[in-house]
């Protein structure tokens, strides 16, 4: 491994390591009271000493997240494939896409209970109204982005439109796809907490947030932050390892080389039977 990938994998995690101690620096230096702004040692005792209680709330609240997020992906690109295919079907679905996402996160979660009850239903539909609508939007615009004469050159080859989608226009949408699957998976994560707080009996860190600040338990409070960040940082990293997978020719600056064959020797020549 280089150095300069050593760097790569250090620099984030000393920036987090710098913030951490900036916040402790802060605490200690303005004199904050632990009841405002606890230390980091505190917040992530409270963690530790919590567990038994956060660890199946922090894994409610992952599945919740991790089904909705997958939910809202699949919905919106498969929508998006759609709307490129008929383009009526676009210019009847889309402005209804603009405008229900002008509708309130908070205010759908109402209908949302007398429809789908207060199980994990409304807070995986809310996750995915999150979700969706960026994926719908930038795979539409790497739709758009598709070189035109590309498309034509394979018509004129007579290319099955399947196979155009397939091998063209798709790994087209790779890119801008990637895009708003890092913003979901960041968002995502607020789209569960919305819903354990308005569309659920069901215990999650959300709820168990509420509940730690209603008691001013503010080192509790602090470590459901925390923990709530760490999933939305996982998430986003897990899809950046994916993007890394799937579009390998964008972090790749130079051609793969090719193992050449070594010049035949005489001797070689002779061996074979042909002329010295």
């Amino acid at each position: 491994m280089s150095w300069r990938r050593i760097g790569r994998w250090l620099t984030p995690i000393a920036a987090v390591l710098g913030v951490f101690v900036l916040w402790g620096l802060l605490v200690r230096i303005f004199d904050v009271k632990p009841y405002l702004v606890p230390s980091p040692q505190d917040a992530l005792r409270g963690i530790r000493d919590d567990w038994d209680v956060l660890g199946p709330l922090t894994w409610t609240t992952i599945k919740e997240t991790a089904i909705g997020f997958a939910v809202g992906a699949v919905v919106g690109f498969a929508l998006a494939v759609l709307m490129s295919r008929w383009s009526p079907v676009q210019r009847v679905v889309y402005p209804v896409l603009v405008a229900s996402q002008a509708i309130p996160v908070v205010a759908i979660a109402a209908p949302l209970v007398i429809v789908l009850g207060f199980g994990m239903g409304p807070k995986v539909a809310i996750v995915a109204f999150i979700v969706f609508f960026p994926v719908v939007v930038n795979v539409l615009d790497g739709f758009a982005g598709v070189d035109r004469d590309l498309l034509n050159l394979a018509r004129i080859m007579d290319g099955r439109p399947i196979r155009v989608l397939a091998l063209i226009e798709l790994p087209a949408t790779l890119t801008p796809l990637f895009s708003a699957l890092k913003l979901g998976a960041t968002y995502a994560v607020t789209g569960a907490v919305l819903g354990e707080w308005t569309a659920s009996t069901t215990p999650g860190l959300g709820n168990y947030l509420l509940i730690q600040n209603s008691k001013s338990n503010t080192d509790a409070v602090y470590a459901a932050v925390l923990l709530l960040t760490a999933i939305g940082v996982t998430g986003f990293l897990l899809v950046l390892a994916a993007e890394r997978v799937a579009t390998p020719w964008r972090t790749r600056s130079t051609s793969r080389r090719h193992r050449v064959a070594p010049p035949m020797r005489d001797d070689d020549t002779l061996a074979e039977g042909g002329r010295p």
